[in-house]
């Protein structure tokens, strides 16, 4: 076997890699929306039911206007959650969510933040961080082909891009 043979050979197996390992994004995509749209959901709910408690969590971390801030962060997280579990709106219901996590972050765990380069093990385990990593996930990459967002979009005549990571859909201006 010659050189051409085997790059021949390496770029084929590359090729088969990255194809098959595509078919593993819609799959992905769904599990991160359902499992972490859920979570979401259960979070959110359980602010919003007691709400009592919820201010009491966010007057401890100083958060001002906690009663109104706990109506707003259980709402986003329960109505966000139940988006992200239908796939519907994801990538717009992921800003507020982002938010969220955000706060969360700069709140409840503002030491992790500052210490974040000291001791980045803590910044990765800390509890916003999975919600706010498949948050980003959503943003940018999309829903994928297991969601009400991707079937409107198919139903409206916007067609995936070809090898799009998670079936994202075409642009409009891109459609001929």
């Amino acid at each position: 076997m010659n050189a051409t043979q085997l790059i021949a050979l390496v770029r084929t197996g590359y090729a088969l890699l990255v194809t098959g390992a595509s078919y593993l994004q819609a799959p992905l995509l769904l599990a991160l929306r359902l499992y972490w749209g859920w979570s979401f959901f259960q979070t959110g709910l359980g602010k919003l039911k007691d709400h009592a408690q919820a201010t009491g969590f966010f007057t401890s971390l100083h958060i001002p206007l906690p009663g109104l801030n706990a109506w707003m962060a259980g709402a986003t997280e329960c109505f966000g959650g139940l988006l992200l579990l239908a796939g519907l709106a994801s990538r717009l219901a992921c800003i507020p969510l982002l938010v969220t996590m955000i706060v969360a972050y700069l709140t409840a765990e503002l030491d992790t933040v500052r210490n974040i380069f000291d001791d980045p093990d803590k910044f990765t385990a800390a509890t916003p961080f999975l919600f706010l990593l498949t948050v980003l996930i959503v943003l940018a990459f999309g829903p994928g082909t297991f969601s009400l967002d991707w079937l409107i979009a198919w139903k409206f005549g916007v067609k995936p891009e070809p090898g799009s990571l998670g079936g994202r859909p075409a642009s409009l201006a891109s459609r001929a």
